[in-house]
């Protein structure tokens, strides 16, 4: 499934300058510099002992069990580059926006008379600094999923439905059953 949280995470990683850490070992240090060289916060981190990550920091061990790599990988690309993600997310939230490539079910709460009937769409636009700043300040304040998918409809809804105020006041949108969904910085 989808989340909103990780396609948000995904465009962010996008604007790293450097690649992350590939092999284990690289992977392991770089989490070891970032915790003042504490192998014990390491391992309390990853749910392995400490002598364990002594061994992938000298090289004695190479592949991780597929469990710890995919953790691994997560906690390094979380702390990869942070003044980078800064500078791309206060970017976003101030000046160029974001882009969103959405293919979901869009249902509607609109005046009586019109049709609220839920439907397939795909769509592809340019969400202005506003709500890309609210995207990401909610992400960041720990939203959860469904929070953070009605922020985006919320926006959708903005742009798309209402024009940005200028037509279909009142209409609500609902963004369920997400298919496709990715984020641009």
């Amino acid at each position: 499934m989808v989340t909103v949280a990780e396609e948000l995470d995904k465009a962010v990683q996008g604007a790293f300058t450097r690649p992350v850490p590939k092999s284990a070992g690289a992977q392991m240090r770089y989490l070891v510099r970032q915790h003042q060289r504490s192998t014990r916060r390491v391992a309390e981190l990853l749910g392995i002992s400490q002598r364990t990550v002594e061994r992938y920091v000298n090289s004695q061990i190479k592949q991780p069990r597929p469990h710890l790599a995919e953790r691994l990988e997560r906690e390094v690309r979380t702390r990869w580059q942070p003044q980078i993600r800064a500078r791309a997310k206060e970017a976003a939230a101030s000046t160029s926006g974001i882009m969103i490539d959405v293919h979901a079910r869009f249902g509607y709460t609109a005046a009586p008379g019109t049709t609220d009937q839920a439907r397939v769409r795909h769509l592809t636009l340019a969400l202005p600094p506003r709500h890309a700043a609210r995207l990401l300040q909610a992400q960041e304040a720990g939203v959860d999923e469904d929070d953070l998918r009605q922020i985006a409809a919320e926006a959708l809804g903005e742009v798309y439905s209402r024009d940005n105020g200028r037509r279909a006041h009142g209409l609500e949108v609902k963004l369920t059953d997400v298919l496709n969904l990715k984020f641009e910085l």
